[in-house]
């Protein structure tokens, strides 16, 4: 009886938490740059006295989907696209180095170069991009930056710096807590040269939300068996007390 039990309250925890993870991804179906996260589970024995005949479903770290999404034109200076495989490196706010593609850029009243969150762009040198006043503002399919100094002419051009492009194997990176992308160990990936940016242009969320509402829905019956199974074993557990009471 306790061995349904097991199952059935195991079975319907993870249900929640995946639910939770898919209802995440749904509402970041808009966003730009987000990875769809991606839930994992695990069988586990049960150790204890006597033999391990109890195993528990367990949640492991959540992975996520690495493929691109859409890209969509806004003809906007600030808006990037990375084309293809890569990422492109952003400062944490405990001062490390993670990694996004949401592309839709902006600058600061300090001059400072951050994504939509407000997380500073960092340069091929590993610091924050400034950039000084200028009358516009380029960025070049490489990721160089370059800036017209205010009162000068269309062709006085300067170069301010690059963002910084990488492109690590997928499978040395993990998704954290605050959505962006990290190397394991702390590790910091190196610029790649071959990675090259589409301007005017944002890649999307790769959720697909109709798959995300028909993933819900599956869930959400997934979780209900479980209950009626938690019910079940209540209901035997009570038939068994009856006979023997009678016995």
């Amino acid at each position: 009886m306790d061995h349904m039990l097991y199952v059935a309250m195991s079975g319907a925890k993870q249900m929640m938490l995946s639910q939770a993870i898919n209802t995440n991804n749904l509402v970041n179906a808009n966003t730009p740059g987000f990875r769809e996260d991606l839930a994992l589970f695990e069988s586990r024995p049960i150790n204890g006295p006597g033999l391990p005949t109890r195993v528990n479903v367990v949640s492991v770290e959540k992975g996520f989907n690495a493929a691109p999404g859409p890209v969509v034109e806004t003809g906007r200076d600030l808006d990037i696209a990375i084309k293809g495989e890569g990422w492109m490196a952003v400062q944490s706010p405990d001062g490390g180095e993670t990694y996004t593609r949401a592309g839709n850029l902006r600058i600061t009243s300090l001059g400072m170069l951050v994504t939509a969150d407000g997380a500073p762009v960092l340069g091929n040198g590993g610091g924050p991009i400034a950039i000084p006043p200028a009358e516009k503002v380029e960025i070049g399919n490489d990721g160089s930056i370059s800036v017209r100094p205010l009162g000068q002419s269309p062709q006085s051009l300067a170069v301010v710096d690059r963002i910084k492009l990488v492109n690590p194997d997928v499978n040395d990176m993990y998704k954290g807590e605050d959505g962006k992308i990290r190397l394991r160990n702390d590790e910091v990936a190196v610029p790649d040269a071959s990675v090259t940016i589409v301007k005017g242009s944002l890649e999307m969320s790769n959720v697909n939300a109709i798959d995300a509402m028909v993933n819900m829905i599956a869930l959400a019956r997934q979780y209900e068996m479980s209950v009626k199974l938690m019910n079940t074993a209540k209901e035997n557990d009570a038939a068994s007390a009856q006979l023997l009471k009678l016995a």
